[in-house]
């Protein structure tokens, strides 16, 4: 069953080899902000999925599908939450910032009266 989260990209960790078979993982954290505290959700990417997070940026909105991969090692339980698709949000490159971008000189509109009566 697949799930879906959106939020910022807080961290995007190196890509691990680990074993002797050349097994891959990549970690990376969204920030999600529904409810009243934002949530730092931890996910991973394996194998060829690592590529997925190559050029994502901190802050940067996506939209995440995810598995959730349960194991038991010794008596303890362990889950994983295993990335396989990432959208980036157009959306995301601002940051946060809603204003409008500031015009080039060239695209200002009009001429201005500097002399302000106050």
């Amino acid at each position: 069953m697949a799930y879906d989260l959106t939020g910022k990209i807080k961290v995007v960790k190196e890509t691990q080899t680990i074993g002797a078979k050349g097994f891959t993982k990549r970690e990376f954290v969204v920030t999600v902000e529904e409810g009243k505290y934002p949530q730092d959700i931890a996910l991973e990417c394996v194998q060829d999925k690592t590529k997925l997070l190559d050029g994502l940026k901190e802050g940067q909105l996506v939209t995440v599908t995810f598995d959730i991969r349960g194991r038991e090692y010794n008596g303890r339980y362990f889950n994983n939450l295993q990335a396989w698709r990432i959208k980036a949000e157009e959306s995301g490159e601002s940051a946060g910032d809603d204003r409008p971008p500031i015009p080039a000189d060239a695209e200002a509109p009009g001429d201005f009266d500097d002399d302000i009566p106050f």
